[in-house]
Protein backbone atom coordinates (compact mmCIF):
# COMPACT_ATOMS: atom_id res chain seq x y z
CA UNK A 1 0.00 0.00 0.00
CA UNK A 2 1.34 3.41 -0.96
CA UNK A 3 0.99 5.87 1.92
CA UNK A 4 2.37 9.38 1.31
CA UNK A 5 0.87 11.40 4.20
CA UNK A 6 0.72 10.59 7.92
CA UNK A 7 0.38 12.52 11.16
CA UNK A 8 2.44 11.35 14.14
CA UNK A 9 3.57 12.64 17.53
CA UNK A 10 7.27 12.67 18.35
CA UNK A 11 8.74 13.27 21.79
CA UNK A 12 12.31 13.76 22.89
CA UNK A 13 13.46 11.92 26.01
CA UNK A 14 13.16 13.55 29.43
CA UNK A 15 16.34 14.39 31.28
CA UNK A 16 17.02 12.39 34.42
CA UNK A 17 16.74 14.06 37.83
CA UNK A 18 19.80 14.96 39.84
CA UNK A 19 20.27 13.17 43.15
CA UNK A 20 20.13 14.82 46.59
CA UNK A 21 22.23 12.37 48.62
CA UNK A 22 24.97 12.56 51.25
CA UNK A 23 28.02 10.49 52.01
CA UNK A 24 27.43 8.04 54.81
CA UNK A 25 30.72 6.29 55.47
CA UNK A 26 32.15 4.89 58.63
CA UNK A 27 34.74 7.08 60.34
CA UNK A 28 34.05 10.02 57.99
CA UNK A 29 32.44 12.96 59.73
CA UNK A 30 30.57 15.61 57.75
CA UNK A 31 30.57 13.55 54.59
CA UNK A 32 28.76 16.23 52.63
CA UNK A 33 26.62 16.03 49.47
CA UNK A 34 27.47 13.41 46.82
CA UNK A 35 24.45 13.42 44.49
CA UNK A 36 25.26 12.86 40.80
CA UNK A 37 23.70 14.59 37.80
CA UNK A 38 20.87 13.09 35.77
CA UNK A 39 21.46 11.81 32.25
CA UNK A 40 20.35 13.67 29.14
CA UNK A 41 17.23 12.44 27.32
CA UNK A 42 17.50 10.90 23.87
CA UNK A 43 17.12 13.01 20.69
CA UNK A 44 14.58 12.45 17.91
CA UNK A 45 16.56 11.83 14.71
CA UNK A 46 15.21 11.41 11.17
CA UNK A 47 17.15 9.41 8.56
CA UNK A 48 16.49 9.39 4.79
CA UNK A 49 16.56 5.69 3.86
CA UNK A 50 16.76 4.72 0.19
CA UNK A 51 15.32 1.27 1.01
CA UNK A 52 11.94 2.73 1.99
CA UNK A 53 9.46 4.12 -0.55
CA UNK A 54 6.26 4.58 1.48
CA UNK A 55 5.13 5.87 4.88
CA UNK A 56 3.04 2.77 5.62
CA UNK A 57 5.12 2.00 8.73
CA UNK A 58 3.55 5.06 10.37
CA UNK A 59 -0.06 4.16 9.59
CA UNK A 60 -0.80 2.37 12.86
CA UNK A 61 1.86 3.58 15.28
CA UNK A 62 1.32 7.26 16.06
CA UNK A 63 3.57 8.01 19.06
CA UNK A 64 7.37 7.87 18.76
CA UNK A 65 9.31 8.65 21.92
CA UNK A 66 13.04 8.72 22.61
CA UNK A 67 14.39 7.10 25.77
CA UNK A 68 14.51 9.12 28.98
CA UNK A 69 17.78 9.81 30.75
CA UNK A 70 18.36 7.99 34.02
CA UNK A 71 18.43 9.75 37.38
CA UNK A 72 21.69 10.56 39.11
CA UNK A 73 22.71 8.50 42.12
CA UNK A 74 24.81 8.66 45.25
CA UNK A 75 28.61 8.67 45.20
CA UNK A 76 28.47 11.28 42.38
CA UNK A 77 27.27 8.71 39.87
CA UNK A 78 25.83 10.31 36.74
CA UNK A 79 22.65 8.97 35.17
CA UNK A 80 22.88 7.15 31.85
CA UNK A 81 21.99 9.15 28.74
CA UNK A 82 18.78 8.11 26.97
CA UNK A 83 19.06 6.36 23.61
CA UNK A 84 18.25 8.46 20.56
CA UNK A 85 15.09 7.61 18.64
CA UNK A 86 15.99 7.04 14.97
CA UNK A 87 13.05 7.37 12.58
CA UNK A 88 13.72 6.12 9.04
CA UNK A 89 11.71 7.75 6.26
CA UNK A 90 11.75 7.58 2.45
CA UNK A 91 13.95 10.01 0.54
CA UNK A 92 11.85 13.06 -0.28
CA UNK A 93 9.93 13.13 3.01
CA UNK A 94 9.07 16.52 4.47
CA UNK A 95 8.39 16.97 8.19
CA UNK A 96 5.92 19.76 8.99
CA UNK A 97 4.64 21.22 12.25
CA UNK A 98 0.92 20.52 12.50
CA UNK A 99 0.17 23.75 14.38
CA UNK A 100 1.78 26.21 11.98
CA UNK A 101 2.22 24.10 8.82
CA UNK A 102 5.87 25.22 8.63
CA UNK A 103 8.50 22.97 7.09
CA UNK A 104 10.91 21.66 9.74
CA UNK A 105 12.95 19.05 7.84
CA UNK A 106 13.32 18.24 4.15
CA UNK A 107 14.86 14.77 3.90
CA UNK A 108 16.00 14.89 0.27
CA UNK A 109 19.57 13.55 0.50
CA UNK A 110 20.05 9.75 0.64
CA UNK A 111 21.46 8.63 3.99
CA UNK A 112 21.32 12.05 5.67
CA UNK A 113 20.60 12.23 9.41
CA UNK A 114 18.82 15.25 10.88
CA UNK A 115 17.99 15.95 14.53
CA UNK A 116 14.45 17.30 14.94
CA UNK A 117 14.19 17.47 18.75
CA UNK A 118 16.96 17.51 21.33
CA UNK A 119 16.52 15.48 24.51
CA UNK A 120 15.94 17.25 27.82
CA UNK A 121 18.99 18.19 29.90
CA UNK A 122 19.72 16.14 32.99
CA UNK A 123 19.19 17.79 36.37
CA UNK A 124 22.16 18.75 38.57
CA UNK A 125 22.98 16.72 41.67
CA UNK A 126 23.06 18.47 45.04
CA UNK A 127 26.87 18.69 44.94
CA UNK A 128 26.37 21.58 42.51
CA UNK A 129 24.38 23.59 45.06
CA UNK A 130 26.99 23.47 47.80
CA UNK A 131 28.64 26.78 48.75
CA UNK A 132 30.23 28.46 51.75
CA UNK A 133 26.82 29.22 53.25
CA UNK A 134 24.79 26.19 52.18
CA UNK A 135 27.00 23.28 53.25
CA UNK A 136 24.37 20.54 53.09
CA UNK A 137 22.00 21.35 50.22
CA UNK A 138 18.92 19.13 50.12
CA UNK A 139 17.88 20.50 46.73
CA UNK A 140 18.73 18.91 43.40
CA UNK A 141 18.05 19.83 39.79
CA UNK A 142 15.09 18.30 38.01
CA UNK A 143 15.59 16.85 34.54
CA UNK A 144 14.13 18.96 31.74
CA UNK A 145 11.14 17.41 30.06
CA UNK A 146 11.62 16.42 26.44
CA UNK A 147 9.67 18.43 23.86
CA UNK A 148 6.61 16.76 22.35
CA UNK A 149 5.52 17.79 18.87
CA UNK A 150 2.76 16.75 16.50
CA UNK A 151 4.09 16.60 12.96
CA UNK A 152 2.89 15.72 9.50
CA UNK A 153 5.08 13.58 7.25
CA UNK A 154 4.60 14.25 3.53
CA UNK A 155 6.36 12.12 0.94
CA UNK A 156 7.23 13.89 -2.31
CA UNK A 157 8.97 11.47 -4.66
CA UNK A 158 12.50 12.37 -5.67
CA UNK A 159 12.40 11.73 -9.42
CA UNK A 160 14.28 13.49 -12.22
CA UNK A 161 11.46 13.25 -14.75
CA UNK A 162 7.71 13.19 -14.12
CA UNK A 163 5.16 11.77 -16.55
CA UNK A 164 1.96 13.77 -16.90
CA UNK A 165 -0.97 13.50 -19.24
CA UNK A 166 -4.55 12.37 -19.49
CA UNK A 167 -5.43 8.79 -18.51
CA UNK A 168 -4.78 6.14 -21.18
CA UNK A 169 -2.26 8.21 -23.18
CA UNK A 170 0.53 5.67 -22.60
CA UNK A 171 2.35 6.80 -19.45
CA UNK A 172 2.44 3.35 -17.82
CA UNK A 173 3.46 1.73 -21.09
CA UNK A 174 6.28 4.27 -21.45
CA UNK A 175 7.78 3.69 -18.00
CA UNK A 176 7.57 -0.07 -18.55
CA UNK A 177 9.32 0.28 -21.91
CA UNK A 178 12.21 2.53 -20.83
CA UNK A 179 12.84 1.11 -17.34
CA UNK A 180 12.50 -2.06 -15.29
CA UNK A 181 9.33 -0.75 -13.60
CA UNK A 182 6.22 -2.89 -13.96
CA UNK A 183 3.34 -0.47 -13.93
CA UNK A 184 -0.12 -1.91 -14.60
CA UNK A 185 -1.38 -1.19 -18.12
CA UNK A 186 -4.99 -1.17 -19.30
CA UNK A 187 -7.27 0.53 -21.82
CA UNK A 188 -9.37 2.16 -19.10
CA UNK A 189 -8.95 5.27 -17.01
CA UNK A 190 -6.97 5.33 -13.77
CA UNK A 191 -5.11 2.07 -14.30
CA UNK A 192 -2.33 3.63 -12.23
CA UNK A 193 -3.67 4.26 -8.73
CA UNK A 194 -0.39 5.21 -7.12
CA UNK A 195 2.92 6.75 -8.29
CA UNK A 196 5.51 4.38 -9.77
CA UNK A 197 9.25 4.95 -10.03
CA UNK A 198 11.49 3.57 -12.75
CA UNK A 199 15.24 3.90 -13.34
CA UNK A 200 16.29 4.57 -16.94
CA UNK A 201 19.81 3.35 -17.74
CA UNK A 202 21.48 4.69 -20.88
CA UNK A 203 24.93 3.29 -20.16
CA UNK A 204 27.62 3.31 -17.52
CA UNK A 205 27.20 6.37 -15.29
CA UNK A 206 24.20 7.59 -17.30
CA UNK A 207 20.85 7.00 -15.62
CA UNK A 208 17.88 8.94 -14.29
CA UNK A 209 14.65 8.29 -12.38
CA UNK A 210 11.18 8.64 -13.92
CA UNK A 211 7.93 8.89 -11.94
CA UNK A 212 4.65 7.68 -13.42
CA UNK A 213 1.91 9.82 -11.85
CA UNK A 214 -1.79 8.77 -11.97
CA UNK A 215 -3.59 10.49 -14.84
CA UNK A 216 -4.75 14.05 -14.55
CA UNK A 217 -8.11 15.26 -15.70
CA UNK A 218 -9.66 18.69 -15.86
CA UNK A 219 -10.42 19.96 -12.35
CA UNK A 220 -7.72 17.82 -10.71
CA UNK A 221 -6.41 20.76 -8.66
CA UNK A 222 -9.87 20.97 -7.06
CA UNK A 223 -10.00 17.28 -6.19
CA UNK A 224 -11.56 15.83 -9.34
CA UNK A 225 -10.25 12.37 -10.19
CA UNK A 226 -6.92 11.21 -8.75
CA UNK A 227 -4.48 13.81 -10.06
CA UNK A 228 -4.56 16.39 -7.26
CA UNK A 229 -3.61 13.71 -4.73
CA UNK A 230 -0.34 13.06 -6.55
CA UNK A 231 0.61 16.39 -8.13
CA UNK A 232 2.83 17.14 -5.13
CA UNK A 233 5.04 14.21 -6.14
CA UNK A 234 6.27 16.00 -9.25
CA UNK A 235 7.18 19.26 -7.50
CA UNK A 236 10.73 17.99 -6.95
CA UNK A 237 11.38 16.80 -10.51
CA UNK A 238 13.80 18.58 -12.82
CA UNK A 239 11.64 18.25 -15.93
CA UNK A 240 8.38 16.83 -17.25
CA UNK A 241 7.41 14.34 -19.96
CA UNK A 242 4.03 15.57 -21.17
CA UNK A 243 2.47 12.69 -23.08
CA UNK A 244 -0.37 13.38 -25.50
CA UNK A 245 -2.45 10.96 -27.55
CA UNK A 246 -1.85 12.73 -30.85
CA UNK A 247 -4.04 10.22 -32.70
CA UNK A 248 -7.07 11.17 -30.59
CA UNK A 249 -8.07 7.55 -29.97
CA UNK A 250 -10.22 8.58 -26.98
CA UNK A 251 -12.10 11.07 -29.14
CA UNK A 252 -10.38 14.12 -27.58
CA UNK A 253 -8.46 16.85 -29.37
CA UNK A 254 -4.66 16.67 -28.72
CA UNK A 255 -4.24 20.45 -28.50
CA UNK A 256 -7.09 20.73 -25.98
CA UNK A 257 -5.60 17.87 -23.92
CA UNK A 258 -2.22 19.60 -23.91
CA UNK A 259 -3.67 22.94 -22.81
CA UNK A 260 -5.94 21.48 -20.13
CA UNK A 261 -3.14 19.54 -18.46
CA UNK A 262 -0.90 22.60 -18.47
CA UNK A 263 -3.75 24.61 -16.98
CA UNK A 264 -4.03 22.11 -14.11
CA UNK A 265 -0.29 22.43 -13.46
CA UNK A 266 -0.55 26.24 -13.34
CA UNK A 267 -3.48 26.11 -10.91
CA UNK A 268 -1.63 23.70 -8.63
CA UNK A 269 1.75 25.45 -8.65
CA UNK A 270 3.26 28.19 -10.81
CA UNK A 271 6.70 26.75 -10.10
CA UNK A 272 5.58 23.35 -11.36
CA UNK A 273 4.10 24.82 -14.54
CA UNK A 274 7.39 26.57 -15.38
CA UNK A 275 9.47 23.40 -15.37
CA UNK A 276 11.08 22.26 -18.61
CA UNK A 277 8.74 20.05 -20.67
CA UNK A 278 9.41 17.56 -23.43
CA UNK A 279 6.22 16.76 -25.29
CA UNK A 280 5.78 13.17 -26.45
CA UNK A 281 3.28 12.93 -29.30
CA UNK A 282 2.33 9.31 -28.70
CA UNK A 283 0.45 6.74 -30.82
CA UNK A 284 1.99 7.95 -34.08
CA UNK A 285 1.47 4.40 -35.38
CA UNK A 286 -2.30 4.97 -35.20
CA UNK A 287 -2.50 8.43 -36.72
CA UNK A 288 -4.14 8.61 -40.13
CA UNK A 289 -3.87 12.35 -40.83
CA UNK A 290 -0.32 13.75 -40.57
CA UNK A 291 -1.69 17.27 -40.88
CA UNK A 292 -3.19 16.73 -37.44
CA UNK A 293 0.27 16.02 -36.02
CA UNK A 294 1.83 19.01 -37.81
CA UNK A 295 -0.87 21.29 -36.40
CA UNK A 296 -0.20 19.97 -32.88
CA UNK A 297 3.57 20.31 -33.30
CA UNK A 298 3.30 23.92 -34.50
CA UNK A 299 1.08 24.82 -31.54
CA UNK A 300 3.46 23.32 -28.99
CA UNK A 301 6.66 24.68 -30.53
CA UNK A 302 5.13 28.16 -30.60
CA UNK A 303 5.15 27.96 -26.78
CA UNK A 304 8.86 27.08 -26.70
CA UNK A 305 8.51 23.34 -26.00
CA UNK A 306 10.11 20.46 -27.91
CA UNK A 307 7.94 17.80 -29.55
CA UNK A 308 9.03 14.21 -30.23
CA UNK A 309 6.80 11.92 -32.32
CA UNK A 310 6.83 8.46 -30.70
CA UNK A 311 5.04 5.15 -30.60
CA UNK A 312 5.52 3.74 -27.11
CA UNK A 313 4.09 0.34 -28.04
CA UNK A 314 6.55 -0.09 -30.96
CA UNK A 315 9.41 1.75 -29.24
CA UNK A 316 9.76 4.20 -32.12
CA UNK A 317 11.41 7.54 -31.29
CA UNK A 318 12.18 6.70 -27.65
CA UNK A 319 15.97 6.59 -28.05
CA UNK A 320 16.05 10.21 -29.23
CA UNK A 321 13.82 11.27 -26.32
CA UNK A 322 16.04 9.58 -23.72
CA UNK A 323 19.27 11.06 -25.10
CA UNK A 324 17.76 14.54 -25.19
CA UNK A 325 16.48 14.03 -21.63
CA UNK A 326 19.95 13.15 -20.37
CA UNK A 327 21.43 16.37 -21.74
CA UNK A 328 18.61 18.50 -20.30
CA UNK A 329 19.03 16.92 -16.87
CA UNK A 330 22.76 17.69 -16.85
CA UNK A 331 21.98 21.36 -17.43
CA UNK A 332 19.17 21.59 -14.85
CA UNK A 333 19.64 22.06 -11.11
CA UNK A 334 17.07 20.67 -8.71
CA UNK A 335 15.47 23.65 -7.01
CA UNK A 336 14.56 23.87 -3.35
CA UNK A 337 10.83 23.69 -2.69
CA UNK A 338 10.81 25.99 0.33
CA UNK A 339 13.00 27.15 3.18
CA UNK A 340 13.04 25.22 6.45
CA UNK A 341 11.75 26.99 9.56
CA UNK A 342 13.81 27.23 12.75
CA UNK A 343 12.52 24.59 15.16
CA UNK A 344 13.20 26.90 18.14
CA UNK A 345 10.97 29.62 16.66
CA UNK A 346 8.23 27.09 15.93
CA UNK A 347 8.29 25.72 19.48
CA UNK A 348 8.12 29.23 20.91
CA UNK A 349 5.15 30.06 18.69
CA UNK A 350 3.32 26.91 19.80
CA UNK A 351 3.94 27.49 23.50
CA UNK A 352 0.97 29.01 25.27
CA UNK A 353 1.77 32.18 27.15
CA UNK A 354 1.14 32.14 30.90
CA UNK A 355 1.30 34.95 33.46
CA UNK A 356 4.43 34.93 35.69
CA UNK A 357 2.31 34.66 38.85
CA UNK A 358 -1.38 33.74 39.02
CA UNK A 359 -2.90 34.16 42.51
CA UNK A 360 -6.41 32.83 43.16
CA UNK A 361 -8.42 32.15 46.32
CA UNK A 362 -10.13 28.82 47.02
CA UNK A 363 -13.35 28.19 48.93
CA UNK A 364 -11.47 28.05 52.25
CA UNK A 365 -9.93 31.47 51.71
CA UNK A 366 -6.45 30.09 51.00
CA UNK A 367 -4.45 32.03 48.38
CA UNK A 368 -3.18 29.60 45.73
CA UNK A 369 -0.15 30.63 43.68
CA UNK A 370 0.41 29.35 40.14
CA UNK A 371 2.03 30.76 37.01
CA UNK A 372 4.94 30.37 34.61
CA UNK A 373 7.61 31.31 37.20
CA UNK A 374 6.32 28.73 39.68
CA UNK A 375 6.20 26.10 36.90
CA UNK A 376 9.72 27.07 35.83
CA UNK A 377 11.22 26.68 39.28
CA UNK A 378 9.39 23.41 39.92
CA UNK A 379 10.52 22.11 36.52
CA UNK A 380 14.13 23.00 37.29
CA UNK A 381 14.52 21.92 40.90
CA UNK A 382 13.46 18.97 43.01
CA UNK A 383 11.91 20.46 46.16
CA UNK A 384 11.88 18.08 49.12
CA UNK A 385 9.64 18.73 52.11
CA UNK A 386 12.38 19.51 54.61
CA UNK A 387 12.46 23.04 56.00
CA UNK A 388 15.68 24.08 54.25
CA UNK A 389 14.46 23.04 50.80
CA UNK A 390 11.09 24.80 51.20
CA UNK A 391 12.71 27.98 52.50
CA UNK A 392 15.15 28.00 49.57
CA UNK A 393 12.22 27.53 47.17
CA UNK A 394 10.29 30.44 48.68
CA UNK A 395 13.36 32.67 48.63
CA UNK A 396 13.75 31.98 44.90
CA UNK A 397 10.13 32.96 44.24
CA UNK A 398 10.41 36.04 46.43
CA UNK A 399 13.43 37.25 44.47
CA UNK A 400 11.41 36.72 41.28
CA UNK A 401 8.54 38.96 42.48
CA UNK A 402 6.23 36.65 44.45
CA UNK A 403 5.78 39.04 47.38
CA UNK A 404 4.60 41.88 45.15
CA UNK A 405 2.22 39.53 43.31
CA UNK A 406 0.67 38.41 46.62
CA UNK A 407 0.17 41.99 47.82
CA UNK A 408 -1.41 42.94 44.51
CA UNK A 409 -3.85 40.04 44.98
CA UNK A 410 -4.87 41.38 48.43
CA UNK A 411 -2.95 39.00 50.69
CA UNK A 412 -2.60 40.38 54.21
CA UNK A 413 -0.43 39.53 57.20
CA UNK A 414 -1.41 36.11 58.60
CA UNK A 415 -3.23 34.83 55.47
CA UNK A 416 -2.55 31.27 54.34
CA UNK A 417 -0.75 30.81 51.03
CA UNK A 418 -0.39 27.53 49.12
CA UNK A 419 2.30 26.85 46.52
CA UNK A 420 2.77 23.38 45.06
CA UNK A 421 0.95 21.60 47.92
CA UNK A 422 2.99 23.49 50.54
CA UNK A 423 1.10 25.93 52.81
CA UNK A 424 2.61 28.74 54.86
CA UNK A 425 1.46 31.91 56.61
CA UNK A 426 2.20 35.21 54.92
CA UNK A 427 4.21 37.52 57.18
CA UNK A 428 4.93 41.15 56.33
Amino acid sequence: MFIDEVIITVKAGNGGDGAATFRREKCIQFGGPDGGDGGRGGDVVFVADSNINTLIDFKYKKLFQAENGENGAKKNMFGKFGENLVIKVPIGTQVRDMETGKLLLDMSIPGEERVLLRGGRGGLGNTNFKNSIRRTPTMAGKGKEGVELRVKLELKLLADVALVGYPSVGKSSLINKISAAKSKVGNYHFTTLEPKLGVVRLGEGRSFVVADIPGLIEGAHEGVGLGDKFLKHIERCKMIYHIVDVAGIEGRDPIEDYERINNELVKFSEKLANKKQIILANKMDLIWDMDKYEEFKSHVEAQGNEVFPVSVILGDGLKEVLNRTWHVLQETEREELEEEADIIDVLKANKTRKEPFVVTQDEDGVFVVDGSIVDGVLAKYIITHDDESVVTFLHMLRNLGLEDALKDAGVEDGDTVRIADTEFDFVE
